[in-house]
């Protein structure tokens, strides 16, 4: 059984964009498999020492955050909600993407995020609800350290489990851990090589993947994809 469980989009995992990222972060969260060499120009020992928390996590965006499953909601039931959801969702379009740096991390992002795009983030949030166990006293007080969040994030992380949903959700996919600006402008640069042509892509959210984090702290694995098929905005 997994700790904690989510619900990420990430690309297909033979797709030029997802195996870019695993090379990036070093490991292929779906195969197990380990990249060493030293990439973009940056030593192989660095790229993992400044995006340790990336790596574990893996490549994705997060669409419903991590989460411990409710007392009653078997994964296997988590499960086949996901391919009911599935099966009567249409994919959603979300346009080019950009590298963008967001609070000191470098990450993917959409050129202009479309309001359908938010609202599908805001839809799933809300149908996989119940299967979210309540936020730990700890955990929240960790969400907040320091007074970070502001009073519209604190109702959600009390609300939802996570501070960042609904209008304040924004897609992002990680690719490096809080960097200086010093670095930040050398990772920058060496991820815009690595990535060329794929870090402004076209790019269409096609399907939901469960990811699951096996114990605390270990590497979260991507799971079962589900294909978005159906005719529902």
């Amino acid at each position: 059984m997994s700790y904690r469980v989510a619900i990420y989009f990430a690309p297909d995992a033979t797709s030029p964009l997802w195996l870019k990222a695993a090379q990036w972060l070093g490991r292929d969260a779906l195969t197990g498999a380990e990249y060493a060499d030293d990439i973009g120009g940056i030593s192989r020992a660095e790229v993992l020492q400044k995006s340790a928390s990336a790596r574990r996590y893996a490549f994705h965006a997060t669409i419903k955050s991590p989460m411990r499953l409710a007392e009653g909601r078997p994964e296997a039931e988590l499960a086949g909600a996901l391919a009911g959801f599935a099966a009567r969702t249409a994919p959603v379009a979300i346009g080019r993407l950009k590298l963008a740096r967001l609070d000191g991390f470098l990450a993917l992002i959409t050129a202009a995020q479309p309001q359908a795009l938010t609202d599908f983030a805001a839809t799933v949030v809300e149908s996989f609800e119940p299967f979210r166990a309540e936020v730990s006293a700890d955990d929240r007080a960790k969400r907040n350290a320091g007074g970070r969040l502001s009073a519209r994030q604190l109702e959600l992380l009390d609300r939802y489990g996570y501070p960042y949903v609904m209008e304040q959700f924004q897609f992002h996919m990680t690719l490096t851990d809080r960097l200086t600006d010093a670095d930040g402008d050398r990772f920058e640069a060496a991820l815009r090589q690595h990535f060329g042509a794929l870090a402004e892509a076209e790019t269409v959210l096609d399907r939901l993947s469960l990811y699951h984090e096996p114990m605390p702290g270990a590497p979260f694995a991507r799971g079962t994809d589900f294909i978005l098929t159906g005719s529902a905005q």
